[in-house]
C-alpha cells in the first residue's frame, strides 16, 4: 500500500479541484466495481457486491479526496500575488514553502514568503507571522481562482515513517481502494467525498446517496446506515508535550475517537471495534482532546451511525505530514476485521 499511497498524495487537490485525485482513485477503482456513481459535487461512491446469498446490511466506508491548500485572489504585481488559504492552515507552516498552482496552463512553480523579509521587520512585526503572499518567480500567467497545492514529496525515513503532504485523507482513500480488491459476504460501499476540509460539504451531498443504497429491514422499514469514516488525526507527541497534551501518538495504532468538535461517534459501534481489534491483537488508541472534526458530522447529521478509525499524524494539514507505517498497517487490519465480522452491525 506504500506504493499506492505515494500515488495518491502526489496527486493535488485542494478542496472544491478535486479531479486530478478523483481521476486517479476512479481508474484504480474501476477493475473492481460493480457500480461507480458521481455526484454534481464531484463525491465519488463506488459500490463491491457480494454473491453471497445472505440478507445483511451494506457497509459503509467513507474518505475524503480533498486536501488543505489555497487560492489566488489577486495580483499584486511584478509576479506577486495575494491568496487565501482553503481549509484549516497554520500560516507559520507554509511561510517559505514551495507550492504548485494549477493555472489553465498547467501547473506553475510559485513560494508562499512572507509580506515584509525578517531583517527589515520590526521586534513587533517578527512576533506576528503577517500577511504572506504568493512569490510566482516571475510567472504572469496566474489568474484570481487559481487553485494552490503544496509542492512535497513522498519520503520513507527512519524507523518505518512517512513524510508526505495530503496524507489527510489520501491514508483513508488508500485504505479503501485496497479493501476494494477482496470480497465480503455483505455489498460494501466506498464513498471518496469532497470540500471535507472546508466544512465537509460533499459528505452532505453524498449522504443522500448512501441513504438510497440501504436496504429496508424485515418489516419494510429503512434503517440508519451505519458509515465508517478513514481519517487522518492530529498528533502532538513532540517534546515537551507529555501526557494528555500528546493527544495520541505515532506508533501507538489505529486511533479510536469517542467524540470530536464535530460528531458523538456511536458507543455500540465504537465497542465492537475496540472489541475485534482485541480479538485480533490490534494495537489502538484514543485522543485525549476532542477537536477538530470529520465527514462523519455530515454522515450522523443525515441520519447515519458513524464510527471512525483514524492514523495519528504530526503536522497535519501542512506540506510535511509524519506518520508511521505500523499505524497505517493498524488501520488497514482493523476495517479489514470489521469488514469481516459476523456480527459486524
Amino acid at each position: 500500500m506504500t506504493e499506492l499511497l505515494r500515488q495518491l498524495t502526489q496527486c493535488d487537490a485542494p478542496s472544491g479541484c478535486e479531479d486530478e485525485v478523483r481521476t486517479l482513485i476512479r481508474s484504480l477503482a474501476e477493475p473492481y466495481a460493480d457500480e461507480i456513481r458521481e455526484d454534481a459535487l464531484g463525491n465519488l461512491i463506488v459500490v463491491r457486491r457480494s454473491e453471497s446469498k445472505k440478507k445483511r446490511e451494506p457497509l459503509i466506508l467513507a474518505a475524503h479526496m480533498d486536501e488543505v491548500g489555497a487560492i489566488v485572489t489577486d495580483s499584486v504585481g511584478d509576479g506577486f500575488y495575494g491568496f487565501e488559504f482553503i481549509g484549516s492552515v497554520d500560516v507559520r507552516v507554509a511561510l517559505g514553502k514551495r507550492v504548485r498552482v494549477l493555472s489553465r496552463f498547467g501547473k506553475r512553480s510559485a513560494v508562499i514568503a512572507p509580506g515584509k523579509a525578517w531583517h527589515l521587520a520590526s521586534s513587533d512585526e517578527r512576533s506576528r507571522a503577517g500577511k504572506p503572499h504568493l512569490d510566482a518567480l516571475g510567472n504572469t500567467a496566474l489568474s484570481p481562482g487559481d487553485y494552490v497545492a503544496f509542492d512535497s514529496e513522498f519520503t520513507l525515513f527512519g524507523d518505518g515513517f512517512v513524510k508526505a503532504k495530503a496524507l489527510d485523507d489520501r491514508v483513508g482513500c488508500a485504505i479503501m481502494l485496497t479493501l476494494m480488491r477482496e470480497s465480503y459476504d455483505r455489498d460494501v460501499v466506498f464513498a471518496f467525498t469532497v470540500q471535507e476540509e472546508v466544512g465537509t460539504r460533499g459528505a452532505a451531498v453524498a449522504a443522500h446517496t448512501l441513504r438510497s443504497l440501504t436496504s429496508a429491514d424485515e418489516r419494510g422499514l429503512r434503517v440508519a446506515p451505519v458509515i465508517l469514516v478513514l481519517e487522518s488525526t492530529a498528533a502532538a507527541d513532540v517534546p515537551p508535550r507529555s501526557g494528555g497534551d500528546r493527544v495520541c501518538v505515532l506508533g501507538g495504532g489505529a486511533v479510536l475517537p469517542f467524540m470530536d468538535g464535530g460528531a458523538i461517534y456511536d458507543r455500540a459501534l465504537r465497542a465492537e471495534l475496540l472489541e475485534i481489534a482485541d480479538a485480533h491483537s490490534i494495537a489502538t488508541q484514543t485522543k485525549s482532546r476532542i477537536a477538530g472534526g470529520t465527514d462523519a458530522r455530515a454522515f450522523q447529521a443525515a441520519g447515519a451511525r458513524v464510527a471512525a478509525i483514524s492514523l495519528p499524524a504530526r503536522n497535519i494539514h501542512s506540506p510535511a505530514c509524519v506518520a508511521k507505517l505500523s499505524d497505517l498497517d493498524c488501520m488497514l487490519e482493523l476495517t479489514r476485521a470489521y469488514l469481516s465480522a459476523p456480527t459486524s452491525s
